[in-house]
């Protein structure tokens, strides 16, 4: 009988609803068994199955009837429900007043009724680490769940890793995929941070795995050399499957030796698998892409890029064959298919969330140089989201070379001087590898553009030096020779172009895109001498097209019909700088696809703006238009005419107003349509 002060459960429920923190102080007597069945399925027990061996004994000693009539007792006290589960209220009061070490021994117990069953503990070990468990058996098994989960969804792996630390798992055994994990959701701080954990052990477990993480996170610190470093110093006989990566490492920093020592030619995988197969011949592109015919390099990169997509596995790399088959594009004179290999990698998500920004920007710079700005900007922002971390160093770096080349393409000084000084700082946090020379090479034409040139001649320096131990590849050197002989044309400086000139002389000899920069730059050099032949200029603007560069092309021919003495040439000129930058004729003045030296003055727009017998001028304008037209600067225009220089410069203010040129190159060809032939610029 239930002894006249203690209340019963009916009662206690009552009692739980108007004060719940005291609740399971009610459930006292013969109640207490109650108290242990909800707690016991609180924790994490279940019913029908083996539930506390003490609540088990106690049932079986008497206490109660049996097991039946005390769930009876607890479901018609309203604390349990039909489904086996406590109310929730009572729950939380149950576990939140009973002593943590009572609830910890309740929960290792029930571990081990299902270890032995053989059962996964699944969602239920990760509540348990997070409820603060230290066991090993729920460490082992949220272990293995991240190492199930580390390939495909590395973002739960780290979770999982995570967890099982809580749970008791070996930090240092665990580190190498820590490390991984984290790398790949684009935490870059915190895998380095564990990695040197793992590499203060006297016998760092996964060795391996742990360099491979260590040279992808020194990569993306724009510290190529530091991950062939990571390598040499790992040696042949650990190297193993990263042999391949060891290769792009040590290539990508100038050393062909090394390279060739972990990755001898002929090497092949050491297994059938998609990710071996992808790994070795992203290794094997990289090196056929060295070759003085390297047209064997990009279609096996391409392979590596399929392959490594099929397998959909994140790895840590220096660098993804989706990237570097994108880069070989680029460097091949082929925007175009770089955008297609670029964008299948994206869309298919190889290398993880950490690579994406990567991607972004290459298939950006693809934009770019075809001549795309919108779509340019538009895989910018993308990058600038497609993870929760800041840009690293070498996409941080990449991503500024961009904004100069879109500023530089733009026409728009201001923001040409604002990306130069973000440029400037970037370049700061990386240093020069193989795999960053397009950037290189349009900050050394912006340098010269805007006489700055002694901020970039140290790491030019570099570039020079190691395409030289390279070799010279042509695939790789062409682009920069290019970028050179056009920073020697902004410098007026022949001596500077020759070496440049004569390098990609000699390199057409393998590359058809070399023997098409040859004869742009000879172009270059006739138009700026005042002494070259239209239908020569539009050949060679043509070819820059033909070539993935229509924006340099139509730059080419809109300084060759500013300089043109022939009305005729100079209209001819102008029709093909407007077939290859169709945007330059937007007189938006916001709009980002003008050019740096814009040929917007395109035959029917002019003609409307400005009259043919230069009526539109005054005398004192046209004299103005003559000497601005042969060159002169304020001070000159002034000296000759006896002016003040502000004078002259509110003239050619007025006068561009007035014909609508959009800059200065615009505003030359418009003042030679307004004087026409009868009147040219003096000698």
């Amino acid at each position: 009988m239930m002894g006249h002060d203690q209340p019963s459960a009916e009662e206690a429920v009552l009692l739980a609803s108007s004060s719940l923190p005291y609740m399971p102080e009610q459930l006292r007597g013969e109640n207490a068994l109650v108290r242990e069945l909800l707690l016991a399925l609180s924790v994490g027990f279940m019913l029908p199955g083996p539930l506390p061996r003490e609540l088990e004994r106690k049932v079986a000693g008497g206490a109660v009837e049996d097991l039946d009539a005390l769930v009876a007792r607890a479901e018609s006290s309203g604390l349990l429900q039909p489904d086996g589960t406590v109310l929730g209220t009572v729950q939380h009061a149950l576990l939140t007043s009973t002593p943590t070490v009572r609830i910890h021994t309740l929960q290792r117990e029930l571990v081990g009724y299902l270890a032995a069953d053989g059962r996964l503990l699944g969602d239920f070990a990760r509540q348990l680490a997070r409820n603060g468990l230290a066991d090993q058996r729920v460490a082992a098994e949220l272990e293995k769940a991240g190492d199930r989960a580390l390939e495909h969804n590395p973002g739960l792996a780290a979770q999982l890793y995570d967890e099982a630390l809580l749970a008791g798992a070996d930090e240092v055994g665990t580190a190498a995929r820590r490390a991984q994990a984290a790398l790949a959701t684009g935490d870059l701080d915190s895998a380095g941070r564990i990695i040197d954990v793992l590499l203060g052990c006297p016998d760092p477990p996964d060795l391996r795995l742990g360099m491979d993480v260590a040279a992808a996170v020194w990569a993306q610190r724009g510290m190529l050399a530091r991950s062939a470093d990571v390598y040499n110093w790992l040696g042949p006989e650990r190297v193993g499957p990263s042999a391949p990566a060891a290769a792009v490492a040590m290539i990508g920093c100038g050393n062909r030796a090394g390279a060739d020592k972990l990755f001898p030619d002929g090497a092949a995988p050491e297994s059938p698998t998609l990710l071996a197969v992808a790994q070795m011949q992203t290794g094997k592109g990289i090196l056929e892409s060295l070759a003085a015919d390297p047209h064997q390099g990009l279609p096996v990169l391409i392979h590596a890029s399929d392959m490594l997509t099929a397998a959909g596995a994140t790895i840590p790399l220096p660098d993804t064959p989706g990237a570097l088959a994108g880069l070989v594009a680029l460097h091949s004179g082929e925007p175009r298919l770089a955008e297609t290999i670029l964008r299948a990698a994206v869309t298919a998500g190889q290398g993880g969330d950490a690579v994406k920004p990567r991607l972004f920007l290459l298939q950006a710079w693809s934009a770019m140089q075809q001549d795309n700005p919108e779509e340019a900007r538009l895989a910018i922002n993308e990058a600038s989201k497609a993870n929760p971390w800041p840009l690293v160093p070498r996409d941080e770096f990449l991503c500024a070379a961009l904004e100069v080349g879109l500023a530089r393409r733009s026409g728009e000084v201001h923001d040409l001087v604002l990306a130069w000084e973000r440029a400037r700082e970037a370049m700061l946090h990386t240093s020069v590898d193989l795999y960053s020379l397009l950037p290189w090479g349009e900050l050394m034409i912006t340098a010269a553009r805007l006489r700055e040139s002694r901020r970039v001649s140290h790491y030019l320096d570099e570039v020079w030096k190691l395409l030289q131990q390279l070799g010279e590849p042509p695939l790789w050197a062409v682009p920069m020779h290019w970028a050179a002989v056009q920073a020697a044309l902004l410098n007026e400086s022949p001596a500077d172009l020759a070496p440049h000139a004569a390098a990609l002389a000699r390199a057409a000899q393998h590359s058809h895109l070399a023997s098409l920069l040859a004869g742009a730059g000879k172009a270059w050099v006739s138009v700026l001498a005042g002494q070259f032949q239209a239908a020569e200029v539009e050949t060679a603007a043509r070819a820059l097209n033909a070539a993935g560069m229509p924006w340099e092309g139509a730059r080419l021919a809109g300084h060759a019909a500013a300089r043109a003495d022939d009305r005729r040439d100079m209209m001819r000129l102008l029709s093909c700088a407007r077939d290859l930058h169709p945007q330059g004729n937007s007189g938006s003045p916001n709009s980002s696809g003008r050019s740096e030296v814009r040929p917007a003055a395109v035959e029917n727009h002019a003609t409307d703006a400005v009259q043919q017998d230069g009526s539109v001028l005054s005398e004192r304008e046209k004299e103005v238009a003559r000497l601005v037209l042969e060159g002169k600067t304020y001070r000159e225009i002034g000296e000759a005419i006896y002016i003040s220089p502000r004078t002259a410069e509110h003239h050619i203010a007025r006068m561009r107003r007035r014909l609508g040129a959009e800059n200065r190159s615009d505003l030359l060809v418009r003042l030679r349509l307004a004087l026409g032939p009868e009147d040219p610029p003096r000698e």
